[in-house]
């Protein structure tokens, strides 16, 4: 009996044993699956970098080509009722005026790879015309620097309307896309002609060429302060605002086409960056303010805001 007893107390020992041996076995695998699913899994728990977005801009341009009016011909900036594209903002040679050209491409590239197609006296529906010239040379880069000619009528009801200006810059925009699909454009916004009719306005002689009939719907009648002429200045400005922005909305609808953000617009110009001979188109410092901000916008990082 006492034999039998202990063989059963040591068969009953080793049971006991061999089942927690079990639960121990059954616990560290239990908390080794546990830590396990509490571990992260590099190959699941870190998201995946996405590709970063490709910018279709080149900040280096290698050949342009410029459209326009005579701002981009350089009209009276060397000598009087003449265009002198070597003082060009976008494709001049004149280093006193160190254009976007030179700036980009340097004396020798801008000699051999920029064209001028501007026109003085062009207006936007000149525009498609000059683009698809400029698109034959599959330039890099495009300027494009028109509006004023719209506003400067012989009455406010001539303005070119806003309609009318934006079917003209869309034609424009799809004839470059037709003929040279990877050129970039850099659109300036149209000068504020009432800020040079400011600046102007005190000069005897702009003043007297202002009556040959220069821009009449802003700069006719220079010194008559009435209501009814300041109402006419201000309906011309409002009209170029509203062609600034058709250039800001159709430029944006195009991934490789950059607005200046209305910089030219806004900027100050002074008696020095002026004609000497009419006070209304850029002398040769004004020509190389209008390089620096093109300069500026077409090599930033980012497009202007």
């Amino acid at each position: 009996m006492r034999q039998r007893a202990r063989t059963h107390r040591r068969r009953g020992a080793g049971l006991v044993a061999v089942m927690l041996a079990g639960l121990s076995a059954a616990a560290l695998t239990a908390c080794d699956s546990s830590s396990q699913d509490k571990r992260p899994d590099s190959a699941t728990s870190r998201p995946s970098p996405s590709p970063s977005p490709t910018s279709l801009w080149d900040r280096t341009p290698r050949s342009l080509a410029a459209v326009g009016d005579s701002i981009t011909r350089g009209f009276d900036a060397c000598e009087l009722l003449a265009d002198c594209p070597e003082a060009s903002w976008a494709t001049g040679t004149d280093a006193r005026v160190n254009s976007l050209a030179l700036r980009l491409l340097g004396p020798a590239g801008a000699a051999a790879r920029s064209w001028n197609h501007a026109r003085s006296g062009a207006d936007m529906a000149d525009l498609p015309a000059q683009m698809t010239l400029a698109a034959a040379h599959k330039p890099d880069l495009v300027t494009v620097m028109v509006g004023a000619n719209d506003a400067c009528a012989d009455t406010v009801e001539r303005m070119t309307p806003v309609d009318t200006f934006r079917t003209s810059f869309e034609t424009s925009m799809a004839r470059l896309r037709k003929d040279a699909p990877k050129s970039q454009v850099y659109v300036s916004s149209v000068p504020d002609l009432k800020r040079l009719w400011s600046a102007g306005r005190a000069d005897p002689l702009g003043s007297q060429i202002w009556r040959l009939g220069i821009c009449s719907s802003m700069l006719g009648d220079a010194e008559d302060d009435s209501r009814s002429a300041q109402q006419r200045r201000e309906t011309v400005r409002q009209r170029i605002v509203a062609y600034n922005k058709v250039l800001a909305d159709v430029c944006a609808e195009d991934d490789r086409c950059r607005y200046d953000g209305g910089a030219v617009f806004d900027y100050r110009f002074s008696g020095e960056q002026l004609s000497r001979w009419d006070w209304f188109h850029p002398s040769r410092n004004g020509q190389g303010r209008l390089a620096e901000i093109a300069y500026r916008n077409v090599t930033a990082a980012e497009p202007p805001a």
